[in-house]
């Protein structure tokens, strides 16, 4: 498989792009504005140019040309906790992306966001951003996407945006969904019983249902908790406390029924990333990374679709081409 160019923004701790390389993209570059999640970058792929920096500071000229501009803008000025404040929110990083847009000039555009963005009252920005990407030369469309349908035992809806010059957006689908997802119990069994629990195989059977969404929180907000209080009597429901995380796997000496901590591994396994995916900082640090993350498997879907597309475009170009001559 030819692997296609991709420059990725807000990069996170990698789950897009994680997913992304799995659909035949290569990264030019990351950028990405957290030192821990650079450091997790890093760590995972040495051989990525990672930029450390503020979106608003990089230019995007030198990658003029590049097949892919990804990436998750930051999601605060569109959900409840940032308080929906949209293009007042001073976080807002769409008119970045779109600049971006106009100086790298990519064959397509893959942003993602939560569900937030897509309520009514989000809809006049929404139009907006799509006026401005016609305007640009591309034809875009936005769409709800469960990372629960593409086999990541969580419920976490993401709003994607996919933008491509009109040859190959015509040439584009959306994924559909892929798997069944594994159960909470499925997926993390035999990291419960690493320690010898042994109560994980009863553990299991009873955790027989998805995850609620995983929240990471930021710097001011949140800590290694699964959430606010909804989600954490979801998790106690699937059999987990979510009041904070675990440094390791219940011990052999737990009782039967102890209600076990996810560990940060766990919540990564939760989140869809593959076991050698490797997180950099401290406790708190990298759970916020493994929650604020774009399911691997989701970005994996859509990439792999968009790729599709562009291949699509460019055979059908070299066609018209041989048929010209």
């Amino acid at each position: 498989m030819h692997e296609l160019t991709c420059l990725e923004i807000c990069a996170g701790a990698g789950g897009q792009s994680r997913g992304l390389e799995d659909a035949g993209f290569d990264h030019v570059a990351a950028v990405e504005i957290d030192p821990d999640a650079c450091e997790t970058l890093r760590l995972n792929r040495p051989q990525w140019k990672v930029v450390q920096d503020d979106v608003h500071n990089f230019d995007g000229r030198p990658h003029n040309g590049v097949d892919l501009l990804a990436g998750g803008v930051p999601c605060p000025p569109f959900s409840v906790a940032g308080k929906q404040l949209g293009a007042d929110d001073e976080r807002d990083l769409f008119p970045e992306a779109l600049r971006l847009v106009g100086e790298c000039e990519p064959t397509a555009v893959m942003l993602e966001n939560v569900p937030g963005l897509s309520q009514a009252r989000f809809a006049g920005y929404r139009e907006q951003v799509l006026r401005e990407l016609d305007d640009l030369g591309y034809q875009a469309k936005w769409q709800v996407l469960n990372a629960c349908e593409f086999g990541v035992p969580q419920l976490r809806p993401r709003f994607i945006l996919v933008a491509m010059r009109p040859d190959a957006y015509a040439h584009f689908e959306w994924p559909n969904a892929i798997w069944t997802p594994p159960t909470v119990g499925e997926a993390l069994h035999a990291m419960m019983a690493e320690g010898g629990w042994k109560g994980a195989d009863d553990w299991a059977r009873k955790a027989n249902g998805i995850g609620p969404t995983l929240v990471g929180g930021s710097r001011k907000h949140g800590g290694p908790d699964l959430g606010p209080t909804r989600a954490r009597e979801a998790w106690r429901k699937l059999g987990v406390d979510g009041r904070g995380l675990a440094d390791a796997p219940p011990p052999a000496d737990a009782p039967v029924d102890y209600i076990p901590r996810l560990t940060r591994d766990m919540t990564a396994v939760i989140q869809g990333f593959p076991l050698d995916w490797k997180f950099y900082g401290r406790k708190t640090a990298s759970y916020r990374q493994v929650g604020n993350a774009f399911p691997p498997p989701v970005a994996r879907a859509v990439g792999t679709k968009i790729r599709m597309a562009i291949e699509a475009a460019r055979g059908a170009g070299r066609q018209d081409l041989l048929r010209a001559v």
